[in-house]
């Protein structure tokens, strides 16, 4: 069963390669969706896939790359998009 979840990451989470990384993340665990920069500095994640590799992302989103400094981590259950997402993009 695919789940989705929209997760917003804070702190010291832009120019750190924080979107790459978690592309990378992604990747491994099989999980398509986005990252993008937020206005306010934050970065937005959408995870879809498995439940095991969504939560997979999820943790790993509280740690992120090692010049990124995670401060919190919302997670938020989402609808599954439909078309679902091919790959996992930045943005």
């Amino acid at each position: 069963m695919t789940v989705a979840r929209r997760c917003t990451v804070t702190g010291r989470v832009q120019g750190v390669f924080f979107r790459a990384s978690t592309a990378r993340k992604a990747a491994e665990l099989g999980v398509t969706g986005a990252a993008r920069n937020l206005p306010d500095g934050t970065v937005e994640v959408l995870a879809c896939g498995s439940e095991q590799a969504v939560a997979g992302l999820c943790d790993w989103l509280h740690e992120g790359p090692p010049a990124a400094r995670v401060d919190e981590v919302e997670v938020r259950d989402v609808p599954v998009p439909d078309p679902l997402p091919r790959n996992f993009a930045t943005g």
